[in-house]
């Protein structure tokens, strides 16, 4: 505890990295509010649903509570990680945003509607805030989880957990008809992607969750 609160010590008095948190902060938040406009557009432009190769041949399944609750220990596990190590919270920060943006941005462009089998997501689970219905490619369920493996590919276990957790979300996804495969496989391929732009993007700060302030 004592090497932690150092730790905080050093890096709340580095101004460097106190503006590198604010900025990663507000632009988590700046894209958060654009993919809620994005969602709410995509959704109010939807138009008829597809046929698909896995929908259309597995019924719907009640994978609410994973769907739902899953999300939220997934979120809250990769914010005791920020906690116990504050170097890591700049970049992870922007590239979160980075990936929420670009996603506003597809899911603003074509307006499938859902499957028509789709699980009903309870309108009270905190998880539906952040779901649309129109908001489908490609899937944040499965890309984000993804994303954290190859932000966090040096550790090992991170690594396995995080995989599971994102071929885990898109087996529910699936299995929900709320989003369809090309969601789903598409989002692997767009996060590594964008995985690539944020280390061009956010250097400093890649620098910083590898190696740290001295302490």
């Amino acid at each position: 505890m004592r090497k932690l609160a150092r730790k905080y010590k050093s890096y709340l008095t580095n101004r460097e990295f106190v503006v590198s948190f604010v900025f990663g902060l507000a632009l988590l938040f700046f894209s958060i509010y654009i993919n809620f406009r994005a969602g709410s557009y995509a959704t109010s432009h939807e138009s008829n649903s597809v046929t698909d190769i896995v929908l259309s041949n597995i019924r719907v399944y009640n994978v609410d509570g994973i769907f739902a609750d899953g999300s939220i220990l997934f979120w809250i596990f990769v914010i005791c990680l920020g906690l116990v190590s504050p170097e890591k919270i700049p970049y992870t920060l922007k590239s979160i945003a980075l990936f929420v943006l670009i996603r506003s941005v597809f899911i603003s462009l074509t307006h499938i509607g859902p499957f028509p089998t789709s699980l009903v997501i309870d309108s009270s689970d905190f998880i539906k805030k952040f779901s649309f219905g129109g908001d489908l490619f490609f899937s944040g369920h499965t890309g984000l989880p993804f994303l954290m493996a190859l932000i966090f590919w040096e550790h090992f276990y991170l690594r396995v957990i995080f995989i599971a957790s994102s071929i885990l979300f898109g087996v529910v996804v699936l299995m929900a008809h709320l989003h369809y495969s090309i969601d789903v496989m598409a989002a692997f391929f767009i996060t590594y992607t964008i995985n690539h732009m944020a280390e061009v993007f956010f250097k400093k700060d890649r620098k910083l969750f590898k190696a740290g302030l001295p302490l």
